[in-house]
């Protein structure tokens, strides 16, 4: 079908964003930018050709702004404004209260990216000086030029999922550290004891087995070796009970039984080694603890939002894979499309055009790179039972013509997963496999002929 205005789907939505940025910097209104600090903060009132009205520095932490913005709307009252609009860069914390100060005085408020300040900052002068007056100023062109954005609204729910999502990232990392720790130790005093099971680590009888070696014999293979292998077998049940298990593999057991008189190793600093490993492995078994208590916390939240139904009819996401997503993402419905969300978390494709020129096609990378994570760790149970992604991934794989590495396929997966995310929150649809392949008009038309 022709488009006979000339006006594309994007050409839309970028005028549809358009108007609602000058909603909320409308030409009656003066733009006060704020370069927010520690306890310095630089405040400048501007018209929109960036004419600079009035200048000021408060010496003052951010929840003490009130009087500035008060300050800066008594400014622009008396050069003839009806209002103004508060802008600032999203920094740490402070910009929250901000948005909120401002909130609670009716006084719009909009965040320009960092990125987009320090572009501006080269363009300035064609200098890289950098100054908080110089920074103010620039927020509030850029603001008066539209280059800035609506900041996530701050919602209860939605606020404390981010916050766990946030805290279970830091566990996550935390564990992988302590594995790598633990791995690296033992390859030095004692690599026989990692070859006794496929993934140690996975392995909870692996664990529990250890941790009788390291911490009930204090890493005295002697001490350990009278027990015997029946009675070890028995401590190391014991271990697996209190875990909340309820048998070991007996053929890791034995396997680090008989590991004991492997002399392989850096003798020497095998006790203190050990001590470590015995260190290390009870804060990965209290932060595993935490990690479980987080997530259960998360679907909770995922549960008061009434999303788990939803999200979960994708087939291979769990509850706390969308989670974790959502807790990056917020609340979908804010983004105007699919691709916007896939945008937001830089998984879309970065296109290089000119003239007859065509290069190559990158993702931009942009974005938070927390969701493109935790979208990228989704991929991995999806294509283990969602035929459909499945299908997909040997198609990018596989067809002859433009095909894609493993990788690029993977990362294609993960924009779809975000896509469908969007799809079945904002229209409350559970996910069809049909309509996740086909599209909806080939589902229609199966509907219409039905």
């Amino acid at each position: 079908m022709s488009n006979s205005s000339g006006v594309s789907r994007g050409d839309r939505n970028r005028n549809a964003r358009l108007v609602r940025l000058r909603v909320l910097v409308p030409l009656s209104s003066a733009i006060v930018g704020i370069d927010l600090a520690d306890n310095k903060q630089v405040v400048v009132v501007t018209d929109h050709d960036s004419k600079v009205l009035a200048r000021r520095t408060f010496r003052c932490r951010a929840w003490d702004l009130g009087i500035a913005l008060d300050w800066a709307a008594e400014r622009a009252t008396a050069k003839g404004f009806a209002g103004v609009t508060v802008a600032c860069e999203p920094t740490g914390h402070r910009w929250r209260v901000l948005g909120q100060l401002a909130a609670d005085r009716s006084m719009p408020f909009v965040c320009v990216q960092p990125m987009q300040t320090s572009w501006a900052r080269r363009s300035e002068d064609l200098t890289f000086d950098k100054t908080d007056d110089k920074d103010a100023i620039l927020i509030a062109r850029l603001t008066a030029q539209l280059r800035c954005y609506v900041p996530e609204p701050v919602e209860e729910t939605w606020g404390r999922l981010r916050h766990l999502g946030t805290r279970r990232e830091r566990l996550i990392g935390e564990a992988v550290s302590q594995v790598q720790q633990m791995r690296d130790l033992l390859e030095c005093v004692w690599p026989a004891a990692l070859e006794t099971a496929n993934y140690p680590f996975r392995s909870r009888t692996w664990a529990a087995a250890m941790w009788v070696v390291v911490d009930r014999d204090n890493a005295d293979f002697t001490r350990t070796r009278r027990l015997g292998l029946a009675r070890f077998e028995t401590a190391v049940r014991r271990e697996i009970t209190n875990r909340g298990g309820h048998k070991p593999c007996l053929r890791i057991v034995r396997k680090l039984f008989a590991a004991l008189n492997n002399p392989t190793g850096v003798i020497a600093h095998r006790r203190g080694a050990l001590e470590r490993v015995q260190l290390l492995l009870e804060d990965w078994a209290e932060n595993q603890r935490k990690l479980a208590d987080t997530e259960a916390r998360m679907t909770a939240v995922l549960d008061e939002l009434e999303l788990t139904a939803l999200v979960t009819s994708i087939s291979g996401i769990s509850a706390v894979g969308a989670a974790a997503i959502l807790a990056e993402t917020g609340d979908p419905r804010r983004f105007s499309t699919a691709r916007a969300l896939v945008k937001h978390a830089g998984l879309a494709p970065r296109e290089k055009l000119s003239g007859t020129f065509t290069g190559r096609t990158k993702l931009t990378g942009q974005g938070r790179p927390r969701l493109r994570l935790n979208a990228w760790r989704a991929v991995w149970g999806a294509l283990q039972t969602n035929t459909a992604y499945a299908a997909r991934y040997r198609h990018l794989t596989t067809r002859e013509t433009n095909k894609l590495t493993p990788t690029q396929a993977q990362t294609a997966i993960a924009a779809a997963i975000l896509r469908h995310m969007h799809a079945v929150i904002t229209s409350g649809v559970a996910w069809d496999p049909v309509i996740a392949t086909h599209g909806t008009r080939h589902h229609a038309a199966n509907t219409k002929a039905a």
